[in-house]
C-alpha cells in the first residue's frame, strides 16, 4: 500500500509531470515534419527516414514494460529522473548529429527515456493525490499526453522556420531538465519491492523480435522480399517473438501477461486499438512530404495543416462516451472504423492537383474515425478484465498499440516506398542519379533542381501522390475489416462496471500494490 502525501506542493509535482507528459506527447509527432527537411540536408532514404521515426517507437515498445516493474522495485522517483535524464541525453546527441545513423541512434536513447518516463509519471500519482483528486491528476496528465500530438507538428514546424533542423530535439532539453529538477524536488521516494522481477531475457526478445520485424519489413522494398537477409531476418523475428510468448506463459509473474488475450473483449478491442494506431501511425509518415515536397507549404505551413486531423479528434473525444452510453461501445468502436475507411478510401482519391481544401476534408473526418474508434476499444478493453488485471491490462494494451505504430510506419512507409519508385519516370538520368531520385521525392526534387528538369519535379509529385494513394486506400481496407470484425466478436452488453481509462486502469493497479 502507498500513503497519500498532503503535501501543497502537489499540484507543482504535477506540473513537472505534465511537462514531462506534454514533452514525449509533441515528441511523438514533431519529427515528422522534420523529416523532408533532414532528409535534403542529410540525404537521407525513405528507409533512413522510417528508421528515424522507428527506432523511438521500437525502443519505447519493447521497454515500457520492464520499466514500470524498475520504478516498482528501485524506486519510482529515481527511474523518473533517470528517464528523463536519458531522454535529455538522447535530445542533445540528436540535436548536434551529424548523419542519419547519429539521428538514428539518438531516437533509439530517446525512447528508452520515454519508456521510463511514460508509466512512472502514472504510478507517482497515487502518493501524491487522494481518491478525491486523483482522478481529475489522472485527467490532466492524459490531456497533456494527448495535446503533445496536434502541437508537435506545429512546433516543429516553427522551430524549422527559425532554426536548424536540431532544433526539434534541442527543444526537449530545457522541458527534461525542468522536470529532473521537479521530481527532485518536490516528489518523495516510493517502491514496491514486492513486484515482479525484470526478466531480462524476455526483454532482449521483446526488443531483437520487433527489431528484426521492423528491419525486414524497412528493408525489403529495396532489397526484394526474396533476399536472404529480409528472409532471414523475419524468420529470425518469428522465432523470437514465439519464444517470448512461450516464456511469458510460462513464467509465474510474466511482465507480459499473455493470459489477458484470452477474455473476448480485451482481446478485439486490443486489435481494434492496435489497428488503429497502425493506421494513424502511418498516415502522420506519408502526409508531411506530401504537404511540403508536393504542394509547397513550409515546415510551419505543414504543421498547421495536419489540425483539422486534431479538431475532428477533439469533436470525437465529446462525441464517443455519448455514442457508448446510448448505442453500447461495439457500435461506437465499428462504426468509428468505418468512418476511418470512408477517410482513408476518400483520401485515396487525392491527386496532384487535388489542393489543400480536400485534404482538409478527409483528415478531418480521419480525426472524427480515431477518436469514435480509439477511445471507446481502450476502455472497453480494461473493462472487460476483472478490477485486480486492470494494471496489467493496460501495459500489455499500450506496449501493442506502439508495436502497432512501429509496423504502421514500417509497413507503409515501405508500400510507399516501393509505389514510387515503380512510378517515378528517370529516363535520360544518369544511373547513379536515378537511383538518388528513387530514395524519396525531397531526393527527387533534389535532384530535379541540380538537373534543370521540371519533368522529373512533376513525375516526382505525380509518384508520390500515387504512393499515398496506393497507402491511404490499404488503410481504408483494413479500416474496414477491423469494423466488420469489430462488429461480430466485440460484446454486444455494456460492461456493469464504470470504464476506466487505460491510465486510470494503471495508477489505479499501482495504488492497489
Amino acid at each position: 500500500m502507498v500513503t497519500v502525501t498532503t503535501d501543497p506542493r502537489r499540484w507543482w509535482a504535477l506540473g513537472a509531470l505534465v511537462a514531462s507528459m506534454l514533452t514525449l506527447g509533441f515528441d511523438m509527432t514533431i519529427l515528422n515534419v522534420a523529416l523532408p527537411t533532414m532528409a535534403a540536408d542529410l540525404g537521407a532514404s525513405t528507409g533512413q527516414q522510417q528508421w528515424m521515426a522507428d527506432a523511438y517507437v521500437v525502443v519505447f515498445a519493447a521497454l515500457m514494460l520492464p520499466a514500470g516493474l524498475l520504478g516498482d522495485r528501485f524506486g519510482r522517483r529515481r527511474m523518473l529522473v533517470t528517464g528523463l535524464g536519458i531522454f535529455l541525453a538522447g535530445s542533445l546527441v540528436g540535436a548536434l548529429a551529424g548523419d542519419v545513423n547519429s539521428v538514428i541512434a539518438a531516437r533509439a536513447v530517446m525512447g528508452v527515456g520515454a519508456a521510463l518516463v511514460t508509466p512512472l509519471s502514472l504510478s507517482v500519482l497515487p502518493t501524491l493525490f487522494g481518491p478525491e483528486e486523483r482522478t481529475k491528476a489522472v485527467g490532466i496528465t492524459s490531456a497533456a499526453s494527448a495535446l503533445g500530438l496536434p502541437l508537435g507538428p506545429i512546433i516543429g514546424g516553427w522551430l524549422l522556420n527559425h532554426f536548424w533542423w536540431g532544433s526539434v530535439f534541442l527543444i526537449n532539453v530545457p522541458m527534461a531538465a525542468i522536470g529532473i529538477a521537479a521530481c527532485v524536488f518536490l516528489l518523495r521516494e516510493t517502491k514496491d519491492p514486492a513486484s515482479p522481477k525484470v526478466d531480462t531475457v524476455s526483454t532482449a526478445l521483446a526488443a531483437t523480435g520487433l527489431g528484426a520485424l521492423v528491419y525486414a519489413i524497412i528493408e525489403a522494398p529495396v532489397r526484394g522480399w526474396g533476399d536472404p537477409l529480409v528472409l532471414g531476418t523475419l524468420g529470425a523475428a518469428v522465432l523470437l517473438i514465439a519464444a517470448l510468448v512461450l516464456r511469458e506463459r510460462r513464467v509465474e509473474r510474466p511482465m507480459l501477461d499473455m493470459a489477458l488475450l484470452a477474455h473476448r473483449g480485451f482481446l478485439f478491442n486490443t486489435v481494434a486499438a492496435t489497428l488503429v494506431t497502425f493506421i494513424l501511425t502511418g498516415l502522420l509518415f506519408v502526409l508531411p512530404p506530401y504537404l511540403q515536397a508536393v504542394l509547397g507549404h513550409d515546415a510551419l505551413g505543414t504543421g498547421v495543416r495536419l489540425l483539422p486531423m486534431m479538431g475532428g479528434l477533439l469533436v470525437a473525444s465529446r462525441l464517443a462516451p455519448q455514442v457508448v452510453a446510448r448505442f453500447g461501445a461495439r457500435a461506437a468502436v465499428s462504426a468509428g472504423l468505418v468512418v476511418l475507411a470512408f477517410a482513408g478510401l476518400l483520401g485515396s482519391r487525392t491527386t496532384v492537383d487535388s489542393g489543400y481544401g480536400f485534404v482538409a476534408l478527409w483528415l478531418t473526418i480521419t480525426g472524427l474515425g480515431f477518436g469514435l474508434s480509439l477511445i471507446p476499444a481502450m476502455n472497453g478493453g480494461l473493462s472487460a478484465l476483472p478490477r485486480d488485471r486492470a494494471g496489467s491490462g493496460s501495459g500489455l494494451l499500450m506496449t501493442l498499440r506502439q508495436v502497432g505504430g512501429a509496423i504502421g510506419i514500417a509497413l507503409l512507409g515501405s508500400l510507399l516506398a516501393a509505389a514510387f519508385r515503380d512510378r517515378l519516370d528517370v529516363t535520360g538520368l544518369p544511373a547513379r542519379a536515378a537511383d538518388t531520385a528513387g530514395e524519396s521525392v525531397v531526393a527527387a526534387h533534389l535532384v530535379a533542381e541540380r538537373a534543370g528538369s521540371a519533368e522529373l519535379a512533376a513525375s516526382a509529385n505525380s509518384a508520390y501522390v500515387h504512393g499515398m494513394g496506393v497507402v491511404l486506400l490499404v488503410c481504408g481496407i483494413a479500416a474496414l475489416v477491423s469494423a466488420l470484425l469489430a462488429a461480430a466478436f466485440l460484446p454486444g452488453t455494456p460492461e456493469a462496471r464504470e470504464p476506466e481509462t487505460p491510465d486510470m486502469a494503471a495508477e489505479g493497479a499501482d495504488a492497489r500494490q
